[in-house]
């Protein structure tokens, strides 16, 4: 039997933009998504504290060390610049691996560098 888990976890991020015109995703400092094991177009579940809302997107590199957390396309309607979110991966495993598996979890403060 196979059960999703989490994989990853962005701890309270800070929005720094929003691009309605950009076609998709949340762009996110490079250096973040690799301390999460978060790949690049891989999909992201997105919780935002300030409004209650949750969406799926995929993740798109940003510059690295710019602390960079941006919505693009129709994601930017959920969400505005300052507003904190937490951005989730999930993985499929059988059950027996999932016993002992610790998702990467990665705490950030309010300019979104790392703890």
């Amino acid at each position: 039997m196979l059960v999703n888990m989490l994989k990853s976890k962005i701890h309270r991020a800070t929005v720094t933009g929003k691009d309605i015109s950009y076609e998709g995703s949340i762009t996110v400092d490079e250096k973040l998504l690799a301390a999460a094991g978060i790949l690049e177009h891989e999909k992201v579940q997105v919780l935002n504290i300030n409004n209650g809302s949750r969406f799926e997107t995929y993740a798109i590199k940003g510059t690295p060390g710019s602390g960079e957390i941006c919505l693009n396309g129709a994601a930017a309607r959920l969400a505005e610049k300052g507003d904190i979110v937490i951005i989730l991966a999930y993985v499929w495993l059988e059950e027996n691996e999932s016993k002992n598996f610790k998702p990467q979890i990665v705490h950030i403060d309010e300019k979104n560098n790392i703890i």
